[in-house]
């Protein structure tokens, strides 16, 4: 609580709450929202609605989800005031109301007035969507949102550059070790996709730096098929694992 904040060169030290990233601070915030979220959302929120409605939470994310539309809205214009009484805010961009409803078997004749297609929301890293399934039917899927994508990837692609001049096999070792990380978290049914373009990503990414070891460094595509083959990256069939020697 008192380790303070750096900003731009400059220790802070907030008289209240907790810094931003600490250790401490999904802790508190699973005690404190219990009252403030899931208690009152079980004992007053719930007993007043006409449909169903639940309450996902994770550390400071939550989603709330609604069969009626008017349960959700009344819901959404008391969270504010709500939030205020214990001195929180909601974040005023990703505080929305979506329309998550299950898409016609059939779509809409083209310039009709059917209701329009669902959104889609981002919770713990992924993107929920609806999708066909290979039989064709609508479920719902999750996908890496794309700035978690986009951060993971910049983090593999600091790292080749920083650590280009390591010895091949640490380098291999490494990004081993970071694949497995990324699948053990996204390696889910339906986002394949995703994990795939994150592999290729990391392999241009490691041929990149590569190439930039030295003035004569350059690595064409031929020379990185060939290292491939002697330091194989995992893919994404999780059932066959890649193991550092």
């Amino acid at each position: 609580m008192n380790a303070g904040v750096l900003e731009d060169g400059n220790v802070s030290y907030p008289e209240a709450g907790s810094p931003q990233g600490g250790v401490i601070s999904p802790l508190l915030a699973n005690i404190y929202l219990h009252e403030v979220l899931d208690a009152w959302f079980a004992k007053e929120v719930r007993p007043r609605l006409k449909g169903r409605g639940f309450l996902i939470r994770y550390a400071d994310d939550a989603v709330f989800v609604f069969s009626l539309k008017g349960d959700a809205r009344r819901v959404l214009d008391v969270l504010p005031e709500r939030f205020g009484k214990f001195g929180l805010t909601l974040h005023p961009e990703k505080t929305r109301l979506v329309r998550f409803a299950r898409p016609p078997k059939h779509p809409p004749p083209k310039g009709s007035s059917g209701p329009k297609p669902p959104g889609s929301f981002d919770f713990l890293g992924f993107t929920h969507l609806w999708t066909r399934s290979l039989k064709g039917n609508w479920v719902i899927r999750r996908r890496t949102a794309k700035d978690r994508f986009t951060r993971s990837l910049s983090r593999v692609w600091e790292w080749c550059r920083t650590h280009r001049h390591l010895p091949l096999k640490e380098q291999w070792r490494a990004l081993v070790q970071k694949l497995r990380g990324h699948y053990g978290y996204y390696g889910i049914i339906g986002n394949s996709w995703s994990l795939d373009r994150f592999r290729s990503k990391v392999v241009h990414a490691w041929k990149r730096w590569l190439g930039r070891r030295s003035q004569r460094g350059f690595v064409n595509w031929r020379d990185m098929a060939k290292l491939l083959e002697r330091f194989p990256l995992p893919g994404t069939d999780l059932t066959k694992r890649v193991l550092p020697a």
